[in-house]
């Protein structure tokens, strides 16, 4: 087996099978296990192989922090989903905006003492 595919394993069991990836991440372990990467995308491996050693933190979606996104579309504030995006458009520009704005809208909820989910930061929301 290659040192390639050893590290896809290594990654697969430290992230409950990739489900605990942030979706890009998750594509570019698909991505090393078809061996289509580029010399930057082998970096990019052995750099996200190294941070699942070092103890992974999913990023934040668009830096928004405390919002991240799973591999089926699901937007969490912590670990409360607040909405779904369709994962082709979740990383356009103009999810950018709406991250940015579900992220403050968040925030705002939870300075209140009210818990951030679909229907408070969405449904009901007032400004």
């Amino acid at each position: 087996m290659s040192k390639q595919a050893d590290m896809a394993i290594d990654i697969l069991r430290a992230t409950n099978d990739g489900d605990d990836l942030d979706p890009l991440d998750l594509k570019l372990l698909e991505m090393a296990v078809n061996g289509f990467l580029t010399a930057k995308g082998e970096t990019a491996f052995r750099e996200l192989h190294a941070s699942i050693q070092a103890g992974y933190q999913k990023p934040w979606l668009h830096g928004v922090e405390n919002l991240t996104i799973d591999h089926t579309g699901y937007v969490c504030w912590r670990d409360s989903r607040v909405e779904h995006y369709d994962i082709s458009w979740a990383f356009s520009t103009k999810a950018k905006a709406e991250a940015q704005e579900l992220g403050r809208r968040c925030a705002i909820l939870e300075e209140k003492g009210i818990q951030p989910t679909t229907r408070t930061a969405i449904w009901e929301w007032e400004d």
